[in-house]
């Protein structure tokens, strides 16, 4: 019979998720100027792509 310490499994869990919370804001706010930038005129030519192939009603 295995016994489990559910204090132990409750703080384990709790920091799997603040560190799926950590990750996600490093991947958001960690990045350069020049990184954000070039992400943001590669979605503004996705979107002028996206623009060009409407149909005009």
């Amino acid at each position: 019979m295995n016994t489990v310490n559910l204090n132990k499994t409750r703080k384990e869990k709790a920091k799997a998720a603040r560190k799926a919370e950590t990750d996600g804001n490093a991947f958001k706010y960690g990045r350069s100027k020049a990184d954000k930038l070039a992400e943001a005129k590669k979605a503004a030519l996705a979107m002028k792509k996206h623009d060009a192939h409407k149909k005009e009603t």
